[in-house]
């Protein structure tokens, strides 16, 4: 933001204050619609800016002078050395000290209708200490609707992290383009409801890096053709279920037919031949493990799942390395879950087998063994975590968590930050059909011959994962919603 900051001032020509003045206007204009300026009348609301001495601090005085200037009672609180402001924030000051503003030493937080959290923006570098830190606890305290001004005051912008002390708002409008950190926990959970305004700062630069999807780009999936045939929508081959483990080899076929995959064939025991038959009678079930038997499949199939719930002993081993390398060899698109990630992690030999082809959908216990790294390192910045490992295995990583993050490992650093699902998804099997589910939409854009990159792929499938389980949480609520009634749900989020 920084950088599209600079270049809308210095290149394109836009005052610093027109940006200032834009953003206050889009944020007034955002709150006026809430439920506290529909219920209150206007002589019953009082606001009150709590402004830092930066330029989020100047934009904290604009709102509190357009609402003054609306007629509404307004104050302002300035945080730190009026002597120390930005140059924009001294303009503001002025300007409100022309209109005989009102400025107060003090405040009783809960004597008034709204706060406007204007403290810091996304340039804070440093813990929340001292004096700011005890404003905060005041205004998280105070019964008092909270708008935090682009960020909440103490939330890291590019990580989510609380910077020792942070604002919890009821709503924040920020600036151009949603900041990773209002994406990533506990940011997400700080910000309340989230507003992009528009106000005349735009990408020409392509500084962009983060992305993700909204339901107008589920209209770029590919359209199956009306002249195919189950051979054209690919055929996917699950490699999964140890002995009494057949449910996950079951969600994951079952979530990739599900999302659009014209076949599928399960590698799995002998164990689980019949109860795969009777729940899922669509898939070809494969028991003989022999090398020819596993090449026989590979050579069948289009895309590759390998993981859900194979166990660990020799045998699963010896599967997991013969189809790695074989998926190495043709360069065949290979989703490596669950144990497969496992059995990776303790066997150094099959790091070779990685690549461009490979996507690894770890959770963060997973992601710790592979990597190394404790579960809170991983969690204090989920995307550089990603990014890091995605890079050194040259492969595509999909790490699950309440927010999962997705990265490709080109040099571009193409990051997907995924916003769809909910705390219902949290339970036994879910992560099994994200698997099939990201092997079935890579069969859908085979199918069609259209070259997306792998972390783009992933994405949209992660993405449909969550919309599902939103659909499933609609029905059964998050406290009793299933795995199977995730699978069930997809064909909602298609149809929709």
């Amino acid at each position: 933001m920084q950088k599209l900051d600079r270049q809308t001032i210095e290149v394109n020509n836009v005052p610093s204050c027109v940006l200032m003045e834009r953003a206050a206007y889009q944020t007034v204009c955002e709150l006026e619609k809430t439920d506290l300026f529909r219920h209150l009348p206007k002589e019953k609301l009082r606001i009150l800016s709590v402004c830092g001495t930066g330029n989020n601090g100047g934009d904290g005085i604009a709102i509190a002078r357009i609402f003054f200037l609306k007629g509404y009672h307004a104050e302002i609180l300035m945080l730190g050395d009026r002597n120390r402001t930005s140059e924009e924030t001294k303009r503001q000051l002025e300007i409100a000290e022309s209109y005989q503003m009102s400025f107060i030493e003090d405040a009783v937080f809960s004597e008034y209708s709204l706060i406007v959290d204007a403290i810091f923006g996304v340039g804070l570098s440093r813990e929340v200490k001292g004096y700011y830190a005890e404003v905060m606890d005041r205004i998280n305290g105070a019964d008092v609707y909270v708008a935090a001004v682009d960020v909440p005051s103490g939330i890291n912008g590019d990580n989510g992290e609380i910077m020792g002390k942070a604002v919890k708002a009821d709503m924040t409008v920020t600036f151009a383009y949603l900041k990773r950190g209002l994406c990533l926990y506990p940011g997400k959970q700080y910000a309340g409801n989230i507003i992009v305004a528009d106000i005349g700062v735009y990408d020409h630069k392509e500084c962009i890096h983060t992305y993700g999807f909204e339901k107008k780009d589920l209209m770029e999936l590919p359209v199956r053709d009306p002249a195919g045939n189950k051979g054209t929508f690919g055929k996917v081959l699950v490699v999964a279920g140890a002995k009494g483990m057949c449910g996950a080899a079951y969600f994951a076929a079952a979530a990739a037919l599900k999302t659009g995959a014209g076949m599928v064939a399960i590698h799995t025991v002998e164990e689980n031949r019949i109860p795969l038959q009777t729940r899922l009678p669509e898939a070809i079930i494969s028991c003989d493990f022999s090398k020819e038997e596993c090449e026989r499949l590979f050579q069948w199939c289009d895309v590759v799942v390998l993981g859900p719930g194979l166990g660990r002993d020799e045998t699963a081993l010896a599967k997991t390395a013969i189809y790695m390398e074989l998926c190495k060899i043709f360069k065949k698109t290979l989703v490596l879950d669950a144990d497969g990630l496992n059995i990776l992690s303790e066997n150094e030999r099959l790091l070779d087998y990685m690549g461009t082809h490979v996507i690894c959908t770890p959770h963060l216990g997973e992601m710790s063994r592979l990597t190394g790294s404790g579960i809170a390192e991983l969690k204090k910045d989920p995307v550089v975590s990603a990014v890091k490992y995605a890079k050194k295995m040259q492969c595509v990583m999909v790490m699950k968590d309440a927010v999962t993050v997705i990265s490709g490992c080109n040099d571009s650093e193409n990051v997907y930050l995924n916003r769809s699902g909910n705390a219902g998804m949290a339970t036994a099997g879910s992560g099994d059909a994200l698997t099939g589910m990201i092997a079935g939409m890579a069969c859908m854009f085979l199918a069609e011959n259209r070259e997306e990159p792998k972390e783009h792929i992933a994405a949209l499938g992660v993405y449909i994962h969550g919309l599902s389980g939103d659909m499933a949480a609609v029905t059964y609520g998050e406290n009793s919603m299933t795995a199977a009634d995730l699978i069930e749900s997809i064909h909602c989020v298609f149809r929709q």
